[in-house]
Order: structure tokens, then C-alpha cells, then sequence
């Protein structure tokens, strides 16, 4: 994924028009962004899910990337597949235990920008009552005046996880030996703020 030339000169002189020299706060749009996941399933295919509910704000400063930082706040329970059987069992104890453990939360730990638009953004992922870190492939979309007033920035963001690191254990065995549930889980991130005024 790579920004044209003109699209980067673009968000560069909006940048320098609407964001202060400093670090500025921004809230993400729920509406549109997401969080979603992939799975592999009886290992011939991927089940994909998401998240619906969750808050997140981010610093930015095109200037400073080592000055990024974001956090997040996810319902466990609002984990969604399309199929209210398997979410159901997503929510128990079997999976992330939602009566125990509300919520997923992610904080930012240092970023690293190869070039304007692509870098590795660290962080912790706490699940489950267990905090690991991580590191998701992340590239800086763009940013843009809106209609209505707002400064918006755009982020993108992928990487894999081992569920059995935060104690994502269940499972049942195939009578071919393979597993019901991989272990390898695949995160996207499609991220919109708006700048805190």
C-alpha cells in the first residue's frame, strides 16, 4: 500500500496548515474505522471477525514520529463473526471470557517510521488478564480537511499474534491431526481521527 506523490504532497500541506508544531490529540472515528481479525479454520480456510465497540485516541506529529503514541479500549464482547453461535462461544470462558475480563486494551510503546509513510508501530496488547508485546506493521494514510471543520488522519495497521500467548488455548484435534482453531491470529487496523479542538 503506497501513497501517489501528489497524494503525500497533499497531506504534507495540510499538515503544516492545520496541525501545530506539537504533538496534536486525535479521537478516533469509530464509524470509520475498524478492528478485525482472521483465523484459520479446520486449516482449509479463515474465519473473519471484528470488533464494534471500542474507544482510541492517538498523538501525532508529522514532524516526529518518535513522538507518536496511541491507546485503545475494546469490548471483549462485542466481538462479532456473523454467526451468533460461534460469538456466543467467542465470549465464554472457552475464548476471551468476557464476564471476567471486559475489555482488550492496547498502548503504544514507540514507533519507527522507515519512510513518510510506512514504519512498526510497538506497543502492549493486554487480553485475558495478560499484557505482551507487539509490533504491527503500520502506514500513515493521509490527512485531510473535512466539511465540516475537522482535520482528520488516516492510519493502517497489520500484524500476527499467537492467541496461546495470552492463554487462547481451546481447541479439538482433527481426525487428520490438524486443529479446529489455528493459533496464528491475523489483526487489521483501519484507523480515522479527527483532531481534538
Amino acid at each position: 500500500m503506497k501513497l501517489t506523490v501528489r497524494k503525500l504532497i497533499t497531506g504534507l500541506l495540510l499538515v503544516m496548515i492545520a496541525v501545530p508544531a506539537s504533538a496534536a490529540t486525535f479521537d478516533v472515528d469509530p464509524s470509520h474505522s475498524s478492528i478485525t481479525f482472521a483465523v484459520k479454520h479446520m486449516t482449509v480456510s479463515k474465519v473473519k471477525g471484528a470488533f464494534g465497540e471500542f474507544e482510541a485516541s492517538f498523538e501525532f506529529d508529522l514532524d516526529n514520529p518518535k513522538s507518536w503514541s496511541c491507546q485503545a479500549t475494546i469490548q471483549a464482547a462485542s466481538v462479532t463473526t456473523g454467526n451468533t453461535k460461534r460469538d456466543d462461544h467467542l465470549r465464554s470462558e472457552d475464548f476471551f471470557n468476557t464476564s471476567e475480563f471486559p475489555t482488550i486494551t492496547f498502548k503504544s510503546t514507540g514507533v519507527t517510521m522507515e519512510d513518510e509513510e510506512e514504519g512498526v508501530l510497538r506497543g502492549e496488547l493486554t487480553m485475558m488478564g495478560v499484557t505482551r508485546a507487539i509490533e504491527l506493521e503500520l502506514e500513515l494514510v493521509g490527512m485531510v480537511d473535512d466539511p465540516w471543520g475537522n482535520t482528520r488522519a488516516g492510519f493502517s495497521a497489520e500484524g500476527d499474534i499467537q492467541r496461546k500467548d495470552w492463554g487462547l488455548t481451546w481447541n479439538n484435534t482433527l481426525d487428520s491431526g490438524g486443529l479446529v482453531v489455528g493459533d496464528k491470529i491475523e489483526i487489521e487496523l483501519e484507523i480515522e481521527g479527527i483532531l481534538r479542538k
